[in-house]
């Protein structure tokens, strides 16, 4: 068998290709219009998804503008490519998804909108409701981000605070078609939750998003809290006419990137047990349940008989109330690494498809069976790191972290344990 690091390594590579946008966005595009062909869009994968669809459409491309993270930047020679901030909000991305919808205004039934959506463009999006400012929304996004707030609930308040997300920028393409072409980074691959579902209708309510954030009490500035108390910030509903020609279309997604995976695993005799493709929960306590499965099949030979993988995907979070820097895929390796205590036979591996986990340039990292103790004889307390929420500092300071670079793509975290008897 491959050496367990590679091994693991080579899986995640597998997982982000398999949703890379020049792989698996051409055989989803439509046939040219009559009218004129606008291309919007935002996300982690955005400028690469507009770059594979120049690359892929044989028709005219009246006009395209798509934001994209900072660093995330693929030159495009038909569409224009800005850059933004995620995840805590910037003017850069107000400013975008303000020109976006001047571009789609007045158009007719003839003309084609195509949106390349992908995980991020929440953030990318942030273009506030009228009273409303950009410095609100950036510091509920920071509380969202540290309360522990699932990725439903994040969306479904910023959906309402938004005056181009929950339907909106589709509503404005009205009456042209509009198709959006999506690479999923939420569990369950939700349409709306897919950067808060800026071209498809909501069924959430303002009521709702208030209920979230007194759930998690946050304190919302008197702007905030009145734009949803009085119904203000209501999304699109279904079945609004304005959307009757809005199509939507998912073109890579978590299950179909731990499919990938599974491929490798086989290729080396390593059977795959796909898990979930949407596990969700504090990290440190899935890292818990996923080392009490591993252990299960190490001693018991149940649920399944060793060398196998056991994959998952979905989204994970962190309550954050250390110091420490934070990380959910780093957190949930961190716990589970303490409740494997060194068991043999038994390595990890944990990351975020776009090369980011949390606020760090740093995907994920790794887990082997002498971590702990190499932990120790450098003097670092595993324990009191974790209790810190320092996840990046551990495996940062024992050489273990998983450093992509912009990947270009998002299908949301992949998780790998690898159980070699």
């Amino acid at each position: 068998m491959m050496e367990p690091r590679k091994l693991l390594q080579q899986m995640f590579e597998a997982a982000v290709q398999s949703a890379r946008p020049e792989h698996c966005l051409s055989r989803h595009l439509p046939v040219p219009p009559k009218g004129r062909v606008i291309v919007i869009g935002a996300g982690k994968a955005a400028a690469a998804m507009a770059r594979a669809f120049e690359d892929a459409w044989q028709g005219e491309i009246s006009a395209g503008l798509v934001v994209t993270r900072y660093g995330y930047e693929v030159p495009c020679s038909r569409i224009e490519v800005v850059s933004a901030a995620h995840p805590v909000p910037d003017q850069a991305g107000c400013a975008a998804a303000a020109r976006m919808l001047e571009l789609v205004r007045g158009l007719t039934p003839d003309d084609l909108v195509l949106c390349l959506i992908s995980g991020g463009g929440s953030a990318l999006l942030p273009l506030p409701l009228p009273g409303v400012t950009l410095a609100q929304k950036q510091e509920l996004s920071r509380e969202l981000l540290r309360c522990g707030a699932g990725i439903s609930e994040i969306n479904c308040v910023r959906r309402h605070l938004s005056a181009i997300k929950g339907g909106r920028l589709a509503a404005a393409c009205h009456p042209a078609r509009v198709l959006t072409l999506a690479i999923s980074d939420v569990p369950g691959d939700s349409p709306t939750d897919i950067a808060s579902g800026p071209t498809v209708a909501d069924a959430t309510t303002c009521a709702d998003a208030l209920a979230i954030v007194d759930r998690y009490r946050i304190a919302l500035p008197e702007p905030l809290r009145e734009c949803l108390s009085s119904g203000r910030g209501e999304s699109v509903k279904p079945p609004d006419p304005r959307l009757g020609r809005a199509e939507f279309r998912l073109v890579a997604t978590p299950q179909a990137a731990l499919e990938a995976a599974a491929l490798v695993a086989h290729a080396q005799g390593i059977t795959p047990h796909i898990l979930s493709d949407r596990m969700e929960g504090e990290s440190r306590e899935v890292g818990k349940v996923l080392a009490a499965l591993a252990l299960q099949v190490v001693r018991h030979r149940q649920p399944f008989t060793a060398p196998c993988v056991l994959l998952s995907g979905g989204e994970t979070t962190v309550t954050v109330r250390g110091g420490g820097r934070g990380g959910r895929n780093v957190e949930l390796l961190l716990a589970l690494a303490l409740a494997l205590q060194g068991e043999k036979g038994i390595y990890a591996m944990a990351g975020d498809t776009d090369g980011v986990d949390g606020q760090e340039e740093i995907a994920g990292a790794f887990v082997a069976p002498d971590l702990l103790q190499r932990a120790w004889d450098m003097g670092i307390n595993p324990r009191r790191r974790l209790d810190d929420n320092d996840g990046h500092g551990f495996f940062e300071d024992l050489g273990e972290t998983l450093v992509t670079g912009p990947t270009l793509t998002n299908v949301n975290d992949f998780r790998a344990i690898l159980i070699t008897g």
